[in-house]
């Protein structure tokens, strides 16, 4: 399995390890590697054993794929944006039971649109709000959870040029899921 570096390197970026975040611009002082860490490990004061706190999981994780494209496979942005979608545009109720079904979905879309790639926003212009901004915000749970929702939506926002794809998506995604939702 191919670590974030070897990603890195093969979408042809060198990885800046001081200063801030090369892709979001988060304040950090180790670059992404230090961005990742927050991600990895900063977000846990939510109590994600609580299903209601679920949802949160999933926005954080989305939110960070997206903002950081380069260090992912190709195919991610399709998830992490149609995920953002059909919680935002359908309200959907995204449990941890339909992530693989999406996942199974996307690899029957991806047979037929091989060639279909969304190109990301700009660097540093995938929404203003960052890891360390949510990571100042963890001390109140209340806080915290609105601005990971807004961040969510600013992101989901930023690459609306590809809301159509998404929808697409949503829209085989839900045909193939009804008696799952």
């Amino acid at each position: 399995m191919q670590d974030y570096i070897d990603f890195a390197r093969k979408n042809g970026f060198k990885l800046l390890d001081i200063g801030k975040c090369q892709f979001c611009g988060a304040k950090t002082k180790r670059g992404i590697h230090e961005c990742l860490e927050i991600f990895n490990l900063e977000f846990y004061s939510i109590d994600f054993s609580i299903s209601e706190n679920h949802i949160y999981r999933f926005l954080i994780v989305d939110s960070h794929a997206l903002q950081h494209p380069e260090i992912h496979g190709r195919w991610n942005n399709h998830f992490h944006l149609s995920r953002l979608h059909l919680i935002f545009k359908h309200n959907i109720k995204w449990t941890y039971k339909l992530s693989p079904k999406l996942s199974d979905y996307l690899n029957i879309y991806k047979l037929h649109k091989r060639d279909e790639y969304l190109t990301p926003p700009e660097v540093l212009k995938r929404g203003n709000i960052t890891t360390t901004d949510i990571k100042e915000k963890l001390t109140n749970e209340t806080e915290c959870k609105d601005l990971i929702e807004r961040w969510s939506l600013e992101v989901h926002n930023v690459w609306s040029n590809h809301h159509e794809v998404a929808e697409n998506i949503a829209q085989g995604f839900l045909n193939k899921n009804k008696k799952h939702l």
